[in-house]
């Protein structure tokens, strides 16, 4: 055994992977040749989700923003790490009731706007109990 030389293949693989970088092994130890041609499939949270913590799902039971897209039984993605800014849509608390309304900034102060004709805008007046819970990012319907 003295004096004996190990010499391993030149060749190391394609692909540099650790165990967690893989979903699968192959139990024989190589993997197959259409591995290197795979695609993951499409992962709906890192498409749609940026900040985990701060992103819930909330159901819409209202017909209040159909003329944005958003209809009655629409899943709503919210973020809350998100800025409530003029024009965004946001979920928000008004005096205990959440609303999901366009957000209008101006100089007499807030309004929240419905999409709908059927629904009228709300004034924010100076003494409610308002809070802009978060800003809706997405919308997922069900055809």
């Amino acid at each position: 055994m003295d004096g004996e030389q190990w010499y391993g293949a030149a060749y190391k693989g394609s692909k540099k992977f650790n165990q967690w970088e893989i979903p699968t092994a192959n139990a024989t130890g190589f993997g197959a040749a259409a591995d290197d041609y795979m695609e993951r499939g499409i992962d709906l949270n890192e498409q749609l989700i940026r900040n985990k913590p701060a992103t819930f799902f909330f159901r819409m039971n209202s017909d209040a923003m159909a003329e944005a897209g958003i209809f009655s039984g629409d899943v709503l993605i919210v973020d809350r790490s998100v800025k409530a800014v003029n024009g965004k849509i946001i979920v928000a608390i008004l005096n205990g009731e959440l609303l999901v309304r366009r957000l209008q900034t101006h100089i007499k102060g807030i309004t929240l706007v419905a999409e709908n004709k059927k629904y009228g805008n709300i004034q924010v007046e100076e003494f409610s109990s308002y809070a802009a819970w978060g800003v809706v990012v997405y919308s997922i319907r069900s055809i």
